[in-house]
Parts: C-alpha cells; sequence; structure tokens
C-alpha cells in the first residue's frame, strides 16, 4: 500500500502544480487586461507609443461614443474610401487617354515630317532634273540623211538655186 500513497502522493503534488500554473496565468491575463486600461498613450511628435518620450504628452484615447456613432462613422469612412476609389480609377483612365492621344499625335507628326521630307527629295530631284534639261542643247528630233529616203521620210523639197545671167 505504500506504493498506492506514494502514486497519490505525486499525482496531488502534479495536479497542485498544474492549477498553480493556470491560477498564475489567469492572473497575468487579469493584470494585463487591467494595465492596458490604466496604460497612457503618448504622443511623440507625430508618432503615437505606449511608452513614454522626451517632450511628449500623453493622450486620452478612450472611445466614449455610442454602437451606433461607431457604425455611422465607419460608413462614413466607407463611403469616402469608395469614391476615392471611384476618382482614382477615372483619374487614371483619363490619364490613359490623354497619354493614347499624345501618342498619336506624336505619330502623325512623324509620318507628316516624313512625308514632308519625301516631298523635298522629290522636289528637289525634278529641279535638279529641269536644271540639266537646260543646259543641254535639244537634240534634234528629225534625221538628216541624204537622197531619196529624206524626201520619202517628209521633209521639206529643197530649192533649187536660180542661176543668174551674167551682164556682159
Amino acid at each position: 500500500m505504500s506504493e498506492k500513497k506514494k502514486e497519490k502522493e505525486e499525482s496531488r503534488k502534479t495536479a497542485s502544480k498544474a492549477a498553480a500554473a493556470m491560477f498564475s496565468i489567469a492572473l497575468g491575463i487579469c493584470s494585463a487586461g487591467a494595465y492596458a486600461q490604466g496604460a497612457s498613450t503618448w504622443r511623440c511628435g507625430n508618432v503615437y507609443s505606449d511608452r513614454p518620450c522626451e517632450g511628449g504628452s500623453t493622450v486620452k484615447v478612450d472611445d466614449r461614443r455610442s454602437n451606433e456613432d461607431r457604425r455611422a462613422a465607419d460608413a462614413g469612412t466607407r463611403n469616402a474610401q469608395t469614391q476615392a476609389d471611384r476618382m482614382e480609377r477615372n483619374r487614371l483612365s483619363l490619364e490613359k487617354a490623354a497619354h493614347d492621344r499624345d501618342q498619336r499625335a506624336a505619330r502623325e507628326a512623324r509620318s507628316a515630317a516624313l512625308a514632308e521630307k519625301r516631298l523635298a527629295i522629290a522636289e528637289q530631284k525634278e529641279r535638279d532634273r529641269a536644271r540639266k534639261e537646260a543646259g543641254e542643247p535639244r537634240k534634234s528630233s528629225m534625221s538628216f540623211t541624204s537622197g531619196q529616203s529624206a524626201k520619202a521620210a517628209g521633209d521639206a523639197p529643197e530649192r533649187k538655186k536660180k542661176k543668174r545671167k551674167s551682164a556682159d
């Protein structure tokens, strides 16, 4: 029986240790909650902290609004966020349209400049050709040959020179 007593004693010790551990955990949780309720929030410049800082001031953070007021504020926040998202989408679509319009105008300008350059080159070639033709003597379109073949070709008849009679 002494063995049974030892086992019971060990099981009591284990149970009491477990109970003590659970009690200390519960006590820690309760004290943390109480600490959090009594804790101060510090404003250090534009930063908020749970620790005091040099030149900082305490800020009350109790939310004493009713549930209805909180819900109304949350609904207003959601509404503002929805409107902001809509405005952002609208702005992005306007920016895209402006970008596309600018790209199209740039393409058209490049195309017009290229067409103008081609036209200027063609005009310069035409002027060069005209200048070259003006500087060269013109070739005759008729071919002059001797004999019957010239008459057959439709040349004008030759005039015979009249011999003058001498006054002797």
